[in-house]
């Protein structure tokens, strides 16, 4: 007869995973979902692989335990608990209750004591127990009859599982622990001794009584660092030790799983908008103010038959309204063959039409060429309304069969980044969730993940058909859910219909022109950089008296630090001096090794990065590299590059410039480049209204110079380059957000001076610190700013009780708006380029947009005319306090059309 099996949840690890691991959850009232949505799912997924019949969760009671009176400082360096975080768990712990588990919360100590007391109860009556947690503070309780699942990472733990996982056994655990301490509960170890050290001295020595007896003959600084700890090991000790004498109510075999409260879960799924699970239990969310759509049962059809077909068309021209999507065999539009396509027009109605499923035995389907055939007129065909979820992508793909695909209305995906580019990810997956509550089957469940994922030409049709026609129903439901949010906010709305759908098409169209690059030019800078490398290598180990691997952070880190003794400006997390990018700046004035590894990254950089890996991305029919322009990604309405990221290439650079000497344009062509001039410091002008800035724009003088003179307090002609310089920084310093130990460090003058320079500039231009001031203030009651076209830039944690976040999000919040109106303006003059180019049959095409520059091919003899056209056509595409200004320059390459 097998043993009983108790199962114990760590339901508050589990609770702070859950909410780390979900998206921000909200229901329609603006609640945080996110940790109650992932404890259900947890709680359900445990219930359905294991139907455990005895069983408990346990959660940390409020208040403190006793081992903050063993110890005033346990714990207290954890930040405080997230707001969002605290509101969810009350609702956790009645979900659960809710859902039929046993729930165990015992004031004065911690989940893992209670687990552990339980655990020995359990084993004293026979019992088996299975802990699920993550926490390596309970493989200590790991034995014969306690094992540990950590359900998060599919692992289970056993002795021998313990002893592989931390290099001892589990009745080791507790010396181990006590050796490295806990930086998350504060619970100071050996300083030095890390896992590895700890793991050799309790293999050496034994346990760690043994170790604290043998102390005097571990040499070393860890064996000083040892004896010097020896006071405060036996108080470590008891703070990781998990108590197993916990006074309880409850027993072992009383803790069985028993049946959920329909009626209750069903008002608690409606009131956190979990559609799925409410659906299950016959319920609605109809008497919630949301309008979302209940994911209701489903009519997915395939289509087999040209009368299935042609019945489709006539449903798609009656709607006033048609969601589509296509399955492909690659997510480069430019290469991917059209293997589907699937459509929608009420919701929980859709179809799939395959074409080209080719796997052994795949059910006969449609021509592909009859099928577009068909479909071309209603695809091309303005006055017939579409939505789809990232339609830029799906545009392209029909552009391979020679199907321009007009009337593309809404896009799901851009709804969702107008209304709150902050708020989630903006892939189906993510809205289905988020806005619908629903779960939709993934990419990976129809086509396998890693390197047993096959093209979607071979995921078997019924499989595919369920997937694909599900895409069009959400993205239908999505859209009747987020269009109403947008029309009810004016600006969002009119920023929605005249930059962000408008720019789908162009920046399709951009995609598709592809850029020429000079393969053999990029191969010899390969080479050059190669042979640059080695030596730099050879220059390096010179430096340093012995061989080392000049990438490998941590041999640079026992080079610079261990063996040279440079000073240490910063320390990582676990404590290690820091060998990033600007702490290497910081030390390269002075020291020639540092000088060489940053060289070295940087060179390796643009290697792997470009001159290796351009020539084998360009396309074999258009002889051209065709990049990838995302407009759902970054939060302040910045588009970026992908696939390869052109965006990028360093520009002040020498290597970056030659990098750019390889874009060229086609025989009988130039390359043009257009960049705004010194937009955001501009857009500060026009947002702080200060009168000496925008006099200085409006008189067309140098800025940078100007605001010198003002800060220094001399005329214009007599501002020196360093005094020029200086300005420069603060201008563009205090548009990101820069202190004064930062404009310190990058003018190489002391903290008081640089702040001494920043007063100085408040003086003279008190608009900008009013601006500012103003904008804080705003932001903390609003949770969000505005650029000056209205696109919203959500600031989640201005009001955090962290001060280091909530700095951060300070500074986002007076650097957004400017950065956010930058990026409106240059959609702006892409799309005004666009449409003049074609209004006027122009033989030019913008080939590439990096930050505040467009980048042109065009015909010599359309050279100068789209030269003069270029910069009035920039300047005028809005109206601010200051002139709008674009430098444009002509070349044979990209470096010289922008120099």
């Amino acid at each position: 007869m097998s043993k009983k099996k108790l199962f114990l949840i760590d339901g508050s690890a589990y609770l702070f995973r859950a909410y780390h691991a979900m998206p921000s959850l909200t229901n329609s009232q603006g609640e945080p979902t996110g940790a109650i949505y992932g404890i259900v799912n947890m709680m359900r997924k445990l219930q359905a692989d294991f139907s455990p019949e005895y069983i408990a969760v346990v959660f940390d009671a409020p208040g403190k335990t006793f081992r903050d009176d063993m110890y005033s400082e346990y714990k207290a360096t954890r930040s405080k608990m997230p707001d969002e975080l605290r509101s969810q768990i009350e609702h956790v712990h009645t979900v659960v209750k809710t859902l039929g588990y046993p729930f165990v919360m015992t004031p004065g100590v911690e989940a893992d004591d209670v687990i552990g007391t339980l655990a020995v109860q359990a084993t004293a009556k026979n019992f088996d127990t299975v802990i699920i947690s993550g926490d390596k503070d309970l493989a200590q309780l790991v034995n014969k009859a306690v094992c540990m699942i950590d359900t998060m990472k599919d692992a289970t733990y056993d002795e021998a599982g313990v002893k592989e996982k931390f290099g001892v056994a589990p009745d080791r655990i507790i010396d181990y622990l006590t050796l490295i301490g806990d930086t998350s509960d504060n619970i100071p170890g050996v300083p030095k001794v890390g896992p590895k050290t700890a793991v050799k001295w309790i293999d050496q020595y034994g346990s760690l009584d043994e170790i604290v007896t043998n102390a005097d003959e571990i040499d070393g600084k860890v064996g000083e660092n040892l004896r010097a700890s020896l006071a405060q090991i036996p108080l470590s000790r008891d703070l990781v030790t998990v108590k197993l004498d916990v006074e309880l109510e409850q027993s072992p075999e009383n803790l069985k799983m028993g049946e959920p409260d329909e009626a209750a879960l069903r008002e608690q799924f409606a009131r956190f908008e979990f559609k799925t699970w409410l659906r299950e239990l016959g319920g609605s969310v109809a008497s919630s103010p949301s309008k979302e759509e209940e994911i209701v049962a489903v009519n997915y059809e395939t289509v087999l038959t040209t009368k299935e077909l042609d019945a489709w068309i006539e449903k798609l021209k009656a709607a006033d309204l048609f969601a589509f999507d296509t399955e492909t065999t690659s997510l480069n539009s430019m290469q991917a063959e059209l293997v589907g396509l699937s459509i929608a027009v009420t919701a929980g109605e859709a179809a799939y039409v395959p074409v080209a499923h080719d796997y052994d035995n795949a059910p006969k389907q449609l021509c592909r060429d009859d099928v577009l055939k068909k479909l071309k007129p209603l695809l091309e065909d303005p006055k017939y309304k579409k939505v789809g979820q990232n339609l830029k992508y799906d545009r392209s793909v029909l552009a391979n069969y020679d199907i321009e695909l007009n009337g593309i209305e809404y896009d799901t995906m851009l709804e969702s980044y107008v209304l709150d580019s902050t708020a989630t990810r903006h892939d189906m997956d993510s809205l289905a969730l988020k806005y619908l509550g629903h779960k939709t089957v993934s990419y990976s469940e129809v086509a396998g993940s890693g390197k047993a994922q096959v093209t979607f030409n071979k995921v078997p049709l019924e499989t595919a058909a369920h997937y694909a026609a599900e895409d069009a129903d959400i993205t239908l439901r999505l859209h009747e859910v987020l269009w109403p949010r947008l029309e009810k906010e004016e600006r969002l709305k009119n920023l929605f219909q005249t930059i962000e759908m408008p720019l789908l098409t162009v920046l399709g169209r951009i995609e598709r022109n592809g850029v020429k690059i000079d393969a053999n030019m990029l191969a010899e800078q390969s080479h050059e950089f190669a042979k640059r490398i080695d030596q730099i290598e050879r220059e390096a180990h010179d430096e340093a008296g012995q061989v080392f691997n000049i990438a490998s952070p941590k041999q640079i880190q026992e080079i610079l630090y261990d063996k040279l003794n440079l000073p240490v400006l910063k320390k990582t997390p676990k404590g290690q001096p820091s060998t990033a990018e600007n702490v290497l700046q910081e030390l390269a004035g002075d020291y020639a090794i540092v000088r060489l590894i940053l060289e070295h990254r940087g060179l390796s950089k643009l290697k792997s990065t470009y001159t290796d890996k351009l020539p084998g991305m360009i396309n074999p029919d258009t002889g051209r590299v065709h990049t990838s322009y995302h407009q759902a990604v970054a939060a302040t309405g910045r588009l970026s590059s992908a696939d390869p990221n052109l965006q990028n290439i360093p520009i002040r650079t020498a290597e970056g410039r030659r990098i750019r000497e390889a874009f060229i344009p086609e025989n009988g062509n130039k390359l043009i480049a257009a960049d705004y001039s010194q937009i955001e410091l501009r857009i500060m002008a026009h947002l702080s209204q200060d009168p000496g800035l925008l006099k200085a724009f409006t008189d067309g003088a140098d800025v940078h110079r100007a605001t010198a003179a003002e800060v220094f307090g001399t005329q214009l002609e007599d501002v020196t380059d360093d005094q020029r310089r200086s300005a420069k920084a603060i201008n563009f310093g205090l548009i990101y957000g820069m202190s004064a130990f930062g404009l310190g460090q990058q003018l190489n003058i002391d903290r008081p001076s640089a702040q001494e320079f920043i007063n100085l500039y408040f003086e003279r231009y008190p608009g900008v610190k009013t601006f500012m001031d103003t904008t804080r203030e705003q932001a903390h009651e609003d949770k969000y700013v505005e650029t000056v076209f209205g696109r919203r830039l959500y600031l989640p944690e201005i009001n955090a009780n962290n001060h280091t976040r909530r700095q951060y999000a300070e500074r986002t919040a007076i650097n957004a708006p400017m950065q956010g109106t930058a990026a409106d303006l240059i959609k702006l003059a892409m799309l005004a380029v666009d449409r003049w180019l074609i209004d006027e049959k122009i033989d030019a095409r913008i080939i590439m947009q990096v930050h505040d520059e467009l980048v042109l091919e065009a015909a010599e003899d359309a050279v100068k005319k789209v030269s003069k056209k270029l910069p009035e056509l920039m300047a005028a595409v809005a109206e601010l306090s200051v002139p709008l200004v674009a430098d444009t320059g002509v070349g044979e390459n990209w470096s010289t059309a922008h120099s």
